[in-house]
């Protein structure tokens, strides 16, 4: 006997960089009757397309993709923002029968999205005094004082990245709470599938070197050197993305390009670990195979789990 279309549930794909997630979201979308949501951040910006690994108008095969290309390079990336534009993309596509896809590697995004998170405001005053320290003593000093109030907190966010530890410390400092305390419970807002696409970690990282080769060969660095024209090494989130930071800095004499290629390949092998840890930590995560060997099943387990009835 057979049963009635299930109505349409937000989708979830997520896990760590070239696990193949643009792919299994067209394909989902198309099978079901769905658009994608973009929940990578360094797509929302414009002209950030072959380092980003931006899915070309011929792969997304006709399937409607929202949230790609909408922030200059100047912009500074907000999840607050991102929270108000995906919820309103997917509240539309749920009030027109049709699947809402969210296809993306960035974790707070993608909880921003689907998930009870509320974001505490920012105190001027506070923010202002971090910013001068983090110029005057640098990201490590304010990363070690980070870690030592949270330790969650200074596991997750790089040493490096200056503007989320001042942004965590800010957070303490404005909630006397730790930074991680303000994150969600995994209490969704939608009723939510979650897929994560599993690739063991040497296909992974041979995947990663793949795709790093192919981003140079497709004019990487010209599309870096268009972009710097445009603010890029302003933009305080867009300059650090992965490949862009290191062709940047090749670009400004302080590296070669063949050592910003390898570069970038092993910051990217390093986030690909931190996606999938932070990925883990979430027991909502159906975890897939995707390894080439398995891409057929992978579809159909795919097709077999969002399908599923509802279970209370």
């Amino acid at each position: 006997m057979s049963s009635a279309a299930p109505a349409p549930r937000v989708i979830a794909v997520v896990g760590p960089t070239a696990a193949g997630k643009s792919d299994l979201g067209v394909f989902l979308a198309k099978e079901l009757g769905g658009e994608v949501v973009n929940a990578d951040s360094m797509q929302l910006y414009r002209g950030m397309d072959i380092g980003t690994a931006k899915l070309t108008p011929e792969e997304r095969a006709g399937i409607p993709h929202h949230l790609l290309d909408i922030w200059d390079v100047t912009v500074t990336a907000s999840v607050a923002e991102y929270q108000r534009l995906a919820r309103a993309e997917i509240d539309r596509l749920l009030a027109e029968g049709r699947w809402p896809v969210l296809v993306g590697g960035s974790g707070l995004y993608v909880r921003g999205a689907v998930d009870k998170m509320e974001f505490p405001g920012t105190d001027p005053e506070i923010r202002a005094r971090l910013e001068e320290e983090l110029a005057m003593r640098g990201s490590g000093a304010l990363h070690a004082r980070l870690a030592a109030a949270d330790p969650e907190a200074g596991a997750a966010i790089l040493p490096s990245n200056g503007r989320r530890i001042v942004r965590a410390l800010e957070v303490i400092e404005i909630t006397g709470k730790p930074f991680t305390a303000n994150l969600p419970g995994h209490d969704s807002v939608y009723d939510t599938v979650q897929i994560g696409v599993d690739v063991a970690r040497p296909e992974l990282d041979d995947r990663i070197t793949t795709r790093v080769d192919r981003m140079w060969e497709a004019g990487l660095v010209d599309e870096v050197r268009t972009l710097a024209a445009q603010g890029l090494g302003e933009g305080r989130t867009a300059s650090r993305a992965l490949g862009y930071q290191q062709v940047l800095a090749a670009l400004a004499g302080e590296c070669t390009e063949e050592e910003a290629r390898a570069e970038t390949v092993r910051a990217t092998k390093r986030f690909a670990r931190r996606q999938d840890s932070w990925f883990r930590r979430d027991p909502r995560v159906h975890w897939l195979s995707g390894a080439v060997a398995e891409r057929g099943e992978l579809q159909d387990r795919a097709i077999a789990l969002v399908e599923r009835p509802v279970t209370a």
